[in-house]
């Protein structure tokens, strides 16, 4: 019989990791608090749950793909949390972006209930989501990776095992996110610096995704800000938190972090202007006199 899998949260990340595993052949067990997502995804063939405790009493290994460190706690350890009704040996993937600190406490927590985890933070955005080759930044133990390997295979293309403590692979994601966000707050000051001097929004974003100043982030969402469509797939307030998660690691051991810092305040004025719920892309909304392309 097909494995039971439990996915919580089907987000842009989740829904494409539930569907992954659905073509893999797993019997994919889901929750989300959205009931007309988590209804889809039933239409697709997947099976919903009412409460993550529900899911966890039904499969060995859980993934829990929510946006912070409060929300992961709130479905492992919740009144209806997946944790306690876990079978043990079961597996919680937890692929959250959290602090090093957090995910440490949450493997410890969990192997005292009898269960194990993989700190797996995740990187590609929904599109490698939904066709099985994201990146996971994993760390946990050997007996973890052997109860998962086949769920791994068909979540990513790149399963990098980075050790055996839990907070590992988040310290390496924290460093992602990092990047990540400095390279979106950067793609947007040159954006808008453009626009401020009239140059072709087109023509600008054509000759530097072919130039030695791109980067990943400037060519997946600089055609965001062309389009005028700040539909969030990563919102400005996800950077708010994880640049926030940035600064307190190297905060702890008195590393200082210039470019993540401005940029971390880049977020943080888009957000408190009323922008935190738009893409993140809607960061270069902060820039004055800058006339931005509309919907088309």
């Amino acid at each position: 019989m097909a494995r039971k899998i439990g996915v919580i949260g089907l987000g842009a990340m989740g829904l494409g990791v539930a569907r992954s595993l659905l073509r893999a052949g797993f019997q994919v067990h889901a929750c989300d608090v959205r009931e007309a997502v988590l209804q889809g995804f039933v239409a697709e063939g997947g099976i919903g749950c009412d409460s993550p405790a529900e899911l966890g009493a039904q499969c060995e290994v859980v993934i829990t793909l929510v946006v912070n460190a409060a929300q992961t706690e709130t479905v492992l350890f919740g009144p209806q949390g997946a944790a306690t009704a876990m079978p043990r040996g079961g597996v919680v993937l937890a692929c959250a972006t959290v602090s090093p600190e957090f995910a440490q406490g949450l493997g410890a927590r969990l192997e005292a209930m009898g269960l194990q985890m993989l700190d797996a933070p995740v990187s590609g955005g929904a599109a490698r989501a939904a066709s099985g080759e994201m990146t996971m930044m994993t760390s946990g133990p050997a007996a973890a990776y052997a109860a998962c390997e086949d769920v791994l295979a068909a979540m990513a293309g790149k399963v990098y095992r980075l050790g055996a403590a839990h907070g590992i692979g988040s310290k390496v994601k924290i460093v992602n996110q990092l990047l990540a966000g400095v390279h979106i707050a950067a793609a947007a000051e040159a954006m808008a610096l453009g626009l401020r001097e009239g140059v072709d929004p087109d023509a600008l974003y054509e000759v530097i995704t072919h130039s030695a100043g791109n980067s990943w982030m400037f060519e997946n969402r600089v055609p965001h800000i062309l389009k005028g469509d700040y539909t969030p797939l990563s919102a400005v307030d996800i950077f708010v938190k994880d640049l926030g998660l940035v600064l307190d690691t190297a905060r702890a051991s008195k590393f200082p972090l210039p470019l993540s810092a401005a940029a971390h305040q880049m977020f943080m004025m888009a957000s408190s202007a009323g922008h935190g719920g738009e893409d993140d892309s809607a960061v270069i909304k902060i820039f004055p006199g800058v006339d931005l392309p509309v919907t088309h």
